[in-house]
């Protein structure tokens, strides 16, 4: 697969995403959840006017572009001007709320003095493999690519002028497909349409579906006669009207924190509403899985891929799901996803799919079981339903009692139980995140607890099991205070190992209150964060040293954790600085990326990072609670 990084714009509904380029190109197509299955190699479309070769829509040395959403919504528009030709092309994608297809609407425009001769053209390669090869077909005037589990169906409400499903790739370039087959074994094959002559100022449209059929019976191409004829009758204007209106009134009934009503920054608005259509994407409604993002690398070239949902993550983003009254998804995560992918141990893994099948590991982070129960009890106190704790205690038991064997190993250093990877899963050490996090999740079992004791039976049991997990909060803190603070360096130190400052060791106090922010450790903390960490843009990275994706680059995240550090401490100037370089690098539609570019002020890796975008949003509900909104 020829990857590209930068997702830079995301439709789709329960079933379908897809991801497009700043000019419009489609480059992923996933059908079931927002990280299995992906299916396209490449999509390119383009047009041959007049006797020219083809001009690739996407990538032309003539073409200008614009690309904007129709305001909150997740419908894409992309505007080409081809300045040779003087050939305007306004491209609209958007998937139906209900129905599993992904619509191109193109519009051209003749804004030239001569008249233009448009054929337009579609040239596709289905991801294909030795196990599952993909054939191309053509039948009812659709380009069907198929494989033994899928069927990828590429049609128009118009008639085909030729298609070509061998060998295109050796005449596509001059925009003049053909032959004789109507079936072949290549997974790329291309099709096009004849948009006639367009008069100066006259205008055309054509309408491209892509329909994704889930082979459930053998003989699939019989099948998809009737449902191409039925989707190609569609009225895509008036699909396009209630996907537009189906959006806006569910960006409008998340809105619970009534940010758009604020005399706020529109930038700060268009990210907010950006995270409530953004969050319902990278959802697996059926599990309550979470997706850290649109996949950016499928050959793992620079990382090791990030569609997958890690639970430590997805914690923030429940808890972000409660700020916008989605408190629906967050217990879907808890009582479902995390119930299934508990292993019997009580600790969940690093990653997992969306639909609860275990993803490709390399290790295990304790922070990812410490991280659940703290979140399950978070979840709890904005819910008060105390029919969810009862329900999910077995499972917090389990990981409770996980974690228990865990800290008493580090304790003892009887090394039965194997070191944890850290937060940022490059160093395997006993890391003060980590055992915080852990801190965290004794404390939030100790209130479960309470909660338990006072609508049931068991109050000597529960108190027994409330005083031990109290015993062991004083040990972890203290081991924290006599290991992990370097009196060299007067600061906290992120592991026993490489003793380097970090971003993390916030951590410690918020969320998880294991320090005070009184503590004069902490405050020397804070001050070498920010000789050390901060950027000359006003951000700050992970750790010292992080070369993580080839440089110093701020993060979201990392930055984000100041702000929520000044606000402790009511430093509101400072957490309006930290919180404005966020909102400053945020992409023009409203993204946040995982890191931001020093030189540019924009997203310089993953665009449409869950967990970036959920602290945005508890950061948002923080400064209005101190006021500052």
């Amino acid at each position: 697969m020829n990857t590209k990084y930068f997702n830079d714009g995301l439709v789709g509904n329960k079933k379908i995403k897809a991801s497009f380029t700043k000019k419009g190109e489609l480059i992923r197509l996933f059908y079931g959840a927002a990280d299995y299955k992906q299916f396209l190699d490449f999509f390119h479309t383009g047009v041959k006017i007049n006797d020219s070769s083809l001009i690739y829509l996407h990538s032309d040395v003539n073409n200008i572009y614009s690309q904007e959403y129709i305001k909150d919504t997740n419908v894409l528009r992309t505007e080409i001007f081809n300045s040779y030709f003087s050939l305007r092309i306004s491209q609209t994608d958007f998937v139906p709320i209900n129905e599993n297809i992904l619509i191109k609407k193109y519009k051209f425009k003749n804004e030239n003095k001569i008249d233009l001769k448009i054929n337009f053209l579609v040239y596709s390669k289905i991801l294909t493999n030795p196990n599952n090869e993909t054939g191309g077909f053509v039948k009812e005037n659709a380009l069907i690519q198929y494989n033994h589990d899928f069927a990828v169906c590429t049609f128009s409400n118009k008639d085909l002028l030729s298609s070509q499903v061998n060998d295109a790739h050796q005449n596509i370039t001059i925009g003049e497909i053909s032959g004789k087959d109507y079936i072949g074994m290549s997974p790329d094959s291309a099709i096009s349409y004849d948009l006639e002559t367009l008069k100066p100022n006259e205008e055309t449209e054509i309408v491209l579906y892509i329909y994704i059929n889930k082979n459930k019976n053998k003989n699939v191409l019989n099948d998809l006669d009737d449902e191409i004829k039925k989707i190609r009758n569609k009225d895509s204007k008036l699909a396009l009207e209630e996907t537009v209106k189906y959006w806006r009134e569910y960006v409008k009934s998340h809105d619970i924190l009534e940010i758009n009503n604020k005399d706020i920054s529109e930038k700060i608005k268009k990210i907010y509403n950006r995270t409530i259509l953004l969050f319902s994407i990278l959802t697996n409604e059926t599990t309550g899985g979470i997706s850290a993002g649109i996949e950016v690398d499928e050959d793992k070239t620079k990382c090791g891929r990030y569609s997958y949902c890690w639970t430590r993550d997805a914690v923030f983003v429940t808890e972000a799901f409660d700020a916008i009254g989605m408190q629906n998804f967050s217990d879907k995560f808890y009582s479902e996803f995390c119930r299934m992918t508990q292993s019997k141990n009580g600790r969940w893994e690093q990653r997992f799919f969306t639909d609860g099948r275990l993803a490709p590991c390399w290790g295990y982070q304790v922070d990812e079981t410490a991280s659940v129960i703290f979140g399950t009890y978070a979840h709890y106190k904005i819910t008060k339903n105390i029919k969810f704790l009862k329900t999910n205690l077995k499972m917090l038991e389990k990981a409770i009692n996980f974690l228990e064997e865990y800290i008493k190993d580090i304790f003892e250093k009887n090394g039965k139980i194997q070191l944890s990877y850290d937060l940022w899963e490059e160093c395997e050490e006993v890391s003060l995140y980590s055992i915080s996090s852990i801190y965290a999740a004794f404390s939030s079992m100790i209130k479960i607890y309470s909660e338990l004791e006072n609508s049931n039976n068991y109050r000597q049991e529960i108190q027994f099991k409330i005083n031990n997990l109290e015993n062991l909060r004083i040990q972890i803190k203290d081991y924290c205070l006599k290991n992990f603070y370097d009196f060299e360096k007067k600061s906290f130190v992120r592991n026993l190992k490489d003793k380097k400052i970090d971003m993390s060791i916030i951590g410690t106090v918020v969320p998880f209150r294991m320090f005070d922010t009184n503590d004069p450790k902490v405050q020397n903390t804070v001050e070498k964060i920010n000789m050390t960490l901060r950027t000359y843009t006003g951000g700050y990275v992970r750790y010292e040293k992080d070369t993580y994706m080839g440089g110093y680059n701020p993060w979201p995240i990392a930055t984000l954790w100041m702000t929520w550090y000044y606000l402790e401490v009511n430093n509101i100037q400072k957490a309006l600085e930290t919180f404005s370089f966020v909102t400053n690098s945020a992409s023009g539609h409203g993204f946040l990326g995982e890191q931001v570019n020093n030189e540019e002020m924009k997203p310089n890796w993953v665009i449409g990072l869950t967990w970036s975008h959920a602290m945005y949003i508890l950061t948002i509900q923080k400064l209005m609670e101190k006021g500052v909104f």
